[in-house]
């Protein structure tokens, strides 16, 4: 069966994960003592020096976040968008917490049942716990507090996941102990009481209990958790040492840390785009039924058609809505009172709330599946007959439970026909012999292709209903897997937070919801990227999830762009201001480094605004044109509506041959091979590696900082100092033959060769057996293999395939195509005038350094093109790639030949990278060989393309 892989080093956790371990760097730590030493964490002391509240200032400065210190506070604030890996990231943060600094007992706090389920179920995965295994020799032992039953008249034992929590030691090695607790839990007598037994001979109550152990605390949804509130007095009786609070939304900061906006997560591919459907249904347009007032016992409703006059209607408990429109029948008033109202449905109305009474009619319901069983077969075509395949699961979100359960129910017998229907279709002209495969076997029983989860499942006791809700709920492996014909799942917003697959492509909401909810939660549980058939994350690709609403909802994408543009603070290019606020004046002075007034003198120049700062005629353009970096709203082809074309640039398909051998040459499919010539030379390479690098020493390392004056907790700057990095110090913390055996799986290396080679340096290696050395061996040596690849041994590129295509410009039969998805090639559009000489017939770009070259005229150029994204990486010893920017032909002999030439483009300044960028062009001459002319370079910020053609004309 198919396992997940999760990835070990995605930027935008990794820099989450830095940003709060730096948080403790210099903080005085108080080890344990006495008899209780081995049960309890050890104490960072963040009061006794400034290193707690400078470190937090510099990590804001250094993320861009506004300097805002609360040295008192011992909350530390971590923003993440929905589907980036939030889970992931505060589990690497408790490893790396226990690496460090020896911390061995958190607590997890979430606020739901749902969120519970789904963190246990990752923290329980086979997948996790391997992978944070192989990282750090160590798993999670997991303790899930629950509620106890009523012993009367018996003893009253402390809740078991708390005993064992508090009890555990430091000497089981291998093991971080974490305890999590849902809110209900936090507020129940379970954890208030006292008990006649005992723990540490000392403590009756969990609470007490718990915070003897000095525990960290990660809060999960910290909005959920409103400080001053008596959730919040609760948590506090647990004495965390600190609160990491990891979450997309919250009341108000802390110590805000690190952010990563919904804008940003969007923008930088880390989730699914977002398409929106709606359907629309002419009947139902401008009428709508409003509840006004209840006095607790009877409820008071309007109804509004357009073209005649509001008439309103009392109904009581049990009463069906159909008294006030026929399209309602099946809707009855459950509960009411004063201020709200539950119906049949589960669909809870407060005052003013409005519902369209055509959302819940069975024509509109029918229309919607027919689309989306109709898109999801679309989409399943596409990813199930690639060679490596991407199973696509849809979402229904229903109210009537019974339609979808009963056999005959009407949901459940709409969609096996539309089902059945696409499927017959589909196997007329199929001829991908698996997917005709998986399609007949569906056909055998369609019903195995659905199945539900719904709260009222609960001690259901029908094999086939258990065990849907197992796969669901439980089991994401399972219901991806290739043999499993399952691939439409119903329920009601129940999964609308703590569940998610990244397989979800489309969500289809078959009801309205009465009151105003946020789009960004809505469409959460679809975001994250998806996974292939062998579990690993699929992120070389633009995917979109696909959403499908009804006519009521209509400005959906609309809104859901607005909720991400204003939650990130973002600026958009599609919204045109009226005038130049200081928001874009201060974000255009940092970018591009100028002061505000020759920002104004510059603009005022060019008639660009008035004197109040008000746009004049095309002025925003101008803006948007010459200082496109400022932007970070959600692009545009992000998140869009279905009538909306996809953007594409047209390619110049006459240049295309003229290009040709060069880009097939680009896309040749290879893998690195090292070519040593035994066991013995490769320990002569690892003893030189020894001697030069100083594995066992981290890079020595400068940073700044601000010296404070520390005042009421409050950081005041005065002026910067500097400080350097610490060395690794010498503490084993594993056993010698532990420590090759992590050595050699990372390094892969035979573990008789690195004993050899440590033998004959002589070094005390008793020392530094520690995962600190391993991570520090695994660095260095990387980057060793890099740079001497080429002088100390020898490699060479193998084929791994004679097939080339397709690839991101042509099709399979190697046929150009005349269009392809314009964010493959930039996110920023300009429509100044490409050079003639280009691929491409418009401009996009994704940095002011791209969009110069596209533009420029030089008459050497026979042709040349952006390189799309993802699409050539070129495998570098050490394990890193060359990935280009430009491909160039130039003119060569006045005609009489072609010559290549090839630009990655680095929009910053010469500096430290200079080295390695040399390094990875060697590593592509020695791809390309002496086959062709051809030539690499590396062009840095304010580096004019043509002077760097000039350069490679001088060396001919």
């Amino acid at each position: 069966m198919m396992r997940f892989h999760f990835e070990k080093n995605l930027e935008h956790q990794n820099r989450a994960v830095e940003s709060i371990i730096n948080v403790f760097k210099g903080v005085e730590i108080i080890e344990p003592f006495g008899i209780e030493k081995e049960y309890v964490n050890p104490i960072f002391n963040k009061d006794t020096n400034f290193s707690y509240v400078n470190n937090i200032g510099s990590i804001q400065e250094q993320n861009d976040i506004k300097r805002n210190v609360k040295g008192k506070s011992n909350i530390i604030d971590i923003m993440m968008e929905t589907g980036t890996g939030k889970t992931y990231t505060y589990t690497k943060t408790i490893f790396e917490l226990n690496k460090l600094y020896g911390i061995f007992k958190f607590i997890i706090v979430v606020p739901t049942i749902a969120i519970k389920a789904g963190t246990i179920n990752f923290l329980r995965s086979e997948s996790a716990r391997e992978h944070f295994k192989d990282q750090y020799g160590k798993i999670i032992e997991l303790h899930v507090v629950a509620s106890q039953k009523s012993n009367k008249n018996k003893k009253l034992y402390m809740p078991q996941a708390v005993s064992n929590f508090v009890n555990a030691g430091r000497f089981e090695k291998d093991k971080i102990h974490v305890l999590i607790i849902n809110l209900g839990m936090i507020n129940s007598p379970t954890m208030k009481k006292s008990y006649d037994k005992t723990l540490l001979d000392k403590y009756s109550v969990p609470f007490d209990a718990i915070a003897s152990v000095n525990p960290f605390m990660i809060i999960d949804e910290p909005h959920k958790f409103t400080i001053g509130s008596e959730t919040w007095k609760n948590i506090q009786k647990m004495k965390p040492q600190f609160i990491l609070r990891f979450g997309a939304t919250f009341k108000e900061y802390k110590n805000l840390i690190y952010t990563l906006t919904a804008a940003e997560a969007f923008n930088r591919n880390l989730v699914k785009g977002v398409i929106g459907h709606v359907t629309e249904f002419e009947e139902g347009k401008n009428v709508f039924v409003r509840f006004v007032n209840s006095n607790g016992k009877e409820a008071t409703f309007e109804l509004t058609k357009k073209g005649s006059s509001k008439k309103n209607f009392k109904l009581i408990k049990n009463e069906s809505l159909e008294k006030i429109h026929p399209a309602m029948k099946d809707l009855i008033i459950e509960k009411l009172n004063k201020n709200t109202i539950i119906l049949s449905n589960g669909l809870e109305l407060k005052k003013g709330d409005k519902i369209n009474p055509y959302s819940y009619a069975e024509k509109l319901q029918e229309i919607m599946i027919k689309e989306a069983v109709k898109n999801h077969f679309k989409l399943e075509k596409e990813y199930l007959t690639r060679n490596i395949k991407i199973k696509p699961l849809t979402l229904f979100f229903i109210d009537n439970i019974d339609e979808y359960r009963n056999k005959e129910g009407y949901i459940r017998k709409t969609l096996e026909n539309y089902v059945e229907l696409e499927i017959k279709e589909l196997l007329k002209k199929e001829e991908n012999e698996f997917y005709r495969n998986y399609l007949k076997k569906t056909l055998e029983d369609i019903s195995k292709t659905h199945g539900g989860y719904f709260a009222a499942d609960k001690g259901e006791n029908d094999e086939v209903i258990e065990k849907e809700v197992n796969e669901i709920l439980h089991d994401k492996q399972a219901i991806l897997d290739l043999e499993n014909p399952r691939r439409f799942i119903f329920s009601k917003w129940t999964l609308r937070e703590g569940w998610d697959n990244p397989n979800v492509f489309q969500i289809c909401k078959l009801r309205s919801s009465g009151s105003e909810i946020s789009k960004l939660q809505e469409v959460g549980r679809g975001l994250r990227l998806p996974v292939n058939q062998y579990g690993n994350r699929v992120k070389n690709e633009q995917f979109y999830l696909h959403y499908f609403v009804d006519f009521t909802e209509n400005d959906f994408v609309e809104k859901l762009v607005k909720e991400i543009n204003d939650k990130s603070g973002a600026i958009s290019r599609e919204d045109k201001p009226e005038k130049l606020d200081d928001v874009m004046i201060k974000r255009i002075c940092k970018i591009y480094k100028i002061s505000e007034e020759e920002l104004l003198e510059t603009l005022d120049k060019n008639n660009v605004i008035t004197r109040t700062n008000k746009f004049k005629e095309n002025g925003f353009e101008y803006i948007k044109k010459n200082y496109p970096l400022i932007f970070n709203g959600v692009n545009s082809n992000k998140i869009k509506k279905d009538t909306e074309f996809k953007k594409k640039v047209k390619i110049r398909v006459e240049k295309y041959p003229l290009l040709k051998e060069l880009w097939e040459k680009l896309n040749e499919k290879v893998i690195l091979e090292y070519k040593i010539k035994n066991e013995e030379q490769f320990k002569e390479i690892f003893l030189d590696f020894l001697k030069k690098y100083e594995p066992f020493k981290p890079e020595k390392f400068q940073e700044k900082i601000k010296k404070v004056n520390f005042e009421n907790y409050e950081a005041m700057v005065n002026e910067e100092v500097s400080i350097y990095g610490e060395e690794n110090s010498s503490i084993q913390t594993m056993s010698y033959e532990e420590f090759l055996k992590e050595l050699s799986k990372k390094l892969y290396i035979n573990i008789k060769t690195l004993h050899n080679a440590f033998v004959e340096s002589k070094i005390e290696m008793n020392k530094y057996l520690n995962q600190t050395t391993i991570r520090l061996f695994k660095q260095k040596f990387d980057n060793y293999l890099m740079y001497n690849a080429l002088n100390k041994f020898s490699i060479e590129y193998q084929k791994v395939t004679g097939s080339i295509h397709p690839t991101k410009i042509t099709n399979s039969d190697g046929m150009v195509k005349k269009e392809i998805d314009s964010s493959d090639i930039g996110i920023f559009y300009s429509e100044e005038q490409v050079s003639d000489d280009y691929l491409f017939e418009e401009l996009f770009y994704d940095s002011d350094l791209e969009r110069e070259n596209i533009k420029k005229e030089i008459k050497e150029i026979i042709v040349f093109t952006k390189i799309p994204k993802n699409s050539i990486k070129i495998p570098i010893a050490g394990g890193k790639t060359y990935s280009p920017d430009f491909a160039y032909v130039l003119d060569y002999e006045n005609g009489q030949k072609k010559m290549y030439f090839i630009v990655e483009t680095k929009d910053t300044d010469k500096d430290s990278l200079r080295d390695e960028e040399r390094i990875k062009i060697k590593h592509a001459e020695k791809f390309f060989g002496d086959t062709i002319k051809i030539k690499f370079k590396t062009q840095f910020k304010d580096e004019d393309i043509t002077n760097l053609i000039k350069e490679i004309y001088k060396d001919i």
